[in-house]
């Protein structure tokens, strides 16, 4: 499977531990988004999650891409873990709303990341329903972190809300057994998008308090545990026209090395 259809790329870029593996020894910092662009397809943006940028670092990302590159946009914590906020989230979705535009056709999704406490409920979707109208010329895609919304009695409920949006499911790969777990399920919710985003399978960290994100996310996928998403992944890249695979394990260079044993089980065309 080839094209621009199907895009695996990593969680992040900027990770100076990449130095002498992905990137060059002394490559600076600024030419690292560059230099990842002209190897992987598509990037998720994090730091939006902590920080909003200025227009201009967006223009720049914008300017050094090539021009079938996508973006994955974290949506700011005001928005997705301070819900509870209503002026403060809402001053978030205008600001997030102002500045996107200079992504253009590279922004390929806004990625919502709810937290653990964003149970299935009347008022979570209603949430939802209000970021959808702040954000209509944005493509917004989903992701839950309590089991409730994909437990089996909800599993029908939950994807039929968002496939009444057109909104995609973010399918994950992840520790299993916590609240906070969601089963590998694959499902295409929105026509235009589908997402699959992989945080590892440590079991003894995900939870652990005090420590660096580093760590929980410190995975190094086998062949095999990939080789388990190839027939899910080609299933939703029938169904979307454009199927983004993230790799969110980056620890070391993890991710762009997952990233790219996954583009090569696809048969995905990736510059060395």
């Amino acid at each position: 499977m080839t094209g621009p259809k199907l895009l695996a790329g990593a969680s992040g870029y900027a990770f100076k531990e990449w130095c002498g593996s992905f990137y060059p020894d002394k490559i600076k910092s600024e030419d690292m988004l560059a230099w990842y662009a002209e190897r992987l397809p598509t990037v998720e943006i994090n730091n939006t999650f902590y920080r909003m940028p200025k227009p201009a670092v967006l223009e720049n990302w914008a300017r050094c891409t090539p021009p079938q590159f996508r973006f994955a946009i974290k949506a700011s914590r005001r928005i997705t873990h301070d819900a509870r906020i209503k002026a403060e989230a809402a001053d978030s979705v205008a600001y997030l709303y102002r500045m996107l535009g200079s992504l253009g056709d590279k922004l390929g999704a806004v990625l919502f990341q709810f937290p653990q406490w964003f149970v299935i409920s009347k008022k979570s979707k209603a949430y939802i329903d209000e970021v959808v109208e702040r954000l209509p010329d944005y493509r917004l895609a989903i992701e839950f972190r309590h089991k409730s919304w994909m437990e089996e009695r909800n599993v029908e409920e939950t994807l039929s809300f968002l496939e009444e949006r057109d909104l995609p499911f973010v399918c994950v790969d992840m520790p299993q057994g916590f609240d906070s777990s969601l089963p590998p399920i694959a499902a295409a919710t929105a026509s235009d998008l589908s997402m699959i985003r992989f945080h590892g399978r440590d079991r003894d960290v995900w939870e652990r308090k005090g420590i660096p994100a580093s760590e929980r996310f410190r995975y190094d996928y086998k062949r095999d545990e990939l080789e388990e998403w190839v027939p899910k992944v080609e299933a939703l890249a029938a169904e979307t026209r454009e199927t983004h695979v993230l790799m969110n394990n980056c620890y070391q260079d993890y991710a762009v090395r997952s990233a790219r044993e996954l583009g090569d089980l696809l048969d995905l065309e990736l510059p060395d």
